[in-house]
Parts: C-alpha cells; structure tokens; sequence
C-alpha cells in the first residue's frame, strides 16, 4: 500500500510490516525461474518452472496489488477504508471485498478476546508505527457488520486492516494463479508465502523461518503442501529501542502499548494467508504464555519463538511439527 515515513518506523507495509520468513538457499535453484516486483513498500515474487511465469502474471500480479492498496490501504486518504475512517457514525461502506475481510477480522478478534483488533490503528500511531493518527480508543465491538454493509457506532472509531489485509491480498494472487491454471507456483509477498502445487523437482515447497535476534542462524524449515499458507509476526522487521527496552509495532490493544515479553516471533500456517496473517498478530499479542494457550484451544498450527538471555526456545502447537523438516 501507498506509504509514507512517520514517526519513528523504519518501514511500513499495509501498515505493520511482521513478516520473517525467507526461501532457503536450496530454493535458488536453476529448476526455478522467480518473476518479482514491489507492492505496499515491500517486494513481491513468484517461484515456478520456467514456463509458469511470465510477464502476464506480473501484470495480474500488480493490478490485484493495486485493488487492494486502493481499497484497504490507511496510507491513502482516497482509499475505501480512510474514507470508512473519516465518515461519521452510522455512515456505511457495502463493498463486499471489505467486508470480507473485516469479518474474517472480527472473528479473530472474537476468538483471541480483543488480542487481534482491527480499530488500533490510532495507538499503533501513537507509537511511531502507522499513519491513522486521528480516533478513539480501540473498540472492535463498536464496528457494526451484517451481510450487506459495515458501519461504526461511534463517530471517532478507525478501522485498521493492516494485520489481514495482506494475507487477503496474497490470497486473491492464488487464487487468480489457480483461475488461469497455474499449478506448482510459491508466492512471496512480504515475507508471507502461499504454496500451490509442488516445487519444480517433485517435493513440496520449502521455506525457512529467521530467528529474531541478530546473529543466529535459521534452524527451522517448513515443508508447505500444496494450498498451504503462512504468516510470521514478530519483533525483526520493525522495531526500536529506547533505554535498553524494545518497542514493537504490535501494539496490545489492552494495555496501548507495544507488546512485551520474551516472545519475539509467531509463525502461523493455515489453509490461506488471511487466516495465517491475522492470527499470527493475535498470538504475538497474547504473548509467550497466553499465545500458545489459545493457539492450542483454536487447534492453531504455530512455531513461537521465545528469547531467554540471547537464545531462542521453540514452542509448537497444533501439526505444526509434522511440517518442520
């Protein structure tokens, strides 16, 4: 989504940039050809055979990128959902796209008790972390959808995708890949993967999750079979430091602050990326306790990664561990 610097942030993607997940170096293969491009600051790529990418699925690529931004992006002040910010209570927005994914948004926030929370976006400014620098406090209870419109009741209240929206976005790409008939492609956007089919070679897709602290090295690789998505939140990709303290820009609706404790990251697979995208922000929220807790009542399948003076602790939950090679 369209961008801009603010505050103290390092980069914004749709808002929240969380993602940590990388290609390993045995995905560079000669077997793969990889189209790219750049959408919502971040980068966006394409791993298939040699001859399943091309310059169509680069055009397909960008203009479903530039629906999406139009749409969802809070950096736009044309955009569907700054307009939904900047309209009054009772006003209505019907585009079905939106509603979508605010319902996919409000069922995470639901089940995670308000640890996801698609109305922060004015705390998450408060932090140095988003441009939604106007509204009131967060209140997802307070968005009012039914199957044809959503509206707010109250007048200051904001609505943030950020935490979704790039998951439905990747999900529109397959999606759109599988409709022309696309069969064994990897997408990357940002960081978050979807797997349609297998790697060129005849085996499932493969991806590696980046230890959050500097120095160390990647020692978990997910296998993705075909149709699987996954999304990581974490601590990484932006973040500042202030007197020793480390200030995240996944902001705890609770409390209004940046989330704290040892958990640095969530990796989450699911059966599609908006999915993996919201709940791996909803357990980064709930933290190293309480994270895999409700990750296991929702049956969730996640990798946490816990810090404990400079190493790193895995904790896995759901099937999770049968997709780790």
């Amino acid at each position: 989504m369209t961008h801009r610097s603010h505050g103290l942030s390092r980069r914004h993607v749709l808002g929240c940039i969380g993602a940590t997940l990388a290609l390993p170096n045995a995905l560079r293969a000669s077997q793969t050809n990889m189209i790219q491009g750049t959408a919502f600051g971040t980068h966006w790529r394409v791993m298939a055979s040699t001859a399943e990418v091309g310059a169509e699925m680069t055009r397909r690529v960008d203009a479903i990128c530039a629906e999406v931004d139009q749409q969802f992006s809070p950096w736009r002040p044309d955009s569907l959902l700054s307009r939904f910010n900047h309209g009054g209570a009772g006003d209505r927005l019907s585009e079905p796209d939106v509603l979508t994914v605010t319902a996919a948004a409000l069922d995470i926030a639901r089940k995670s008790d308000g640890a996801f929370d698609p109305t922060v976006g004015p705390l998450v400014a408060r932090w140095g972390f988003g441009p939604i620098t106007e509204g009131g406090a967060a209140d997802w209870r307070a968005l009012d959808l039914t199957e044809t419109d959503l509206s707010k009741n109250t007048p200051d209240l904001t609505l943030d995708l950020c935490g979704i929206a790039k998951g439905w976005a990747l999900d529109r790409i397959a999606h759109e890949a599988r409709r022309s008939g696309h069969d064994n492609l990897l997408f990357d956007l940002g960081g978050e993967f979807v797997a349609l089919g297998q790697h060129p070679d005849g085996r499932d897709w493969q991806i590696a999750i980046e230890p959050p602290i500097p120095g160390a090295q990647p020692h978990i690789v997910l296998r993705l079979p075909p149709g699987m998505a996954v999304a990581t939140s974490g601590t990484a990709a932006q973040s500042y430091s202030v007197n020793g303290r480390l200030y995240s820009h996944i902001i705890d609706p609770v409390t209004g602050t940046p989330a704290t404790g040892r958990l640095r990251s969530v990796t989450v697979a699911a059966a599609d990326a908006m999915t993996a995208d919201g709940w791996a922000t909803a357990l980064f929220v709930a933290g190293d306790i309480a994270g895999p807790d409700l990750a296991r009542t929702h049956q969730i399948d996640a990798v946490f990664q816990i810090e404990a003076e400079g190493t790193l602790r895995d904790v896995r939950t759901g099937s999770v561990s049968g997709l780790i090679l």
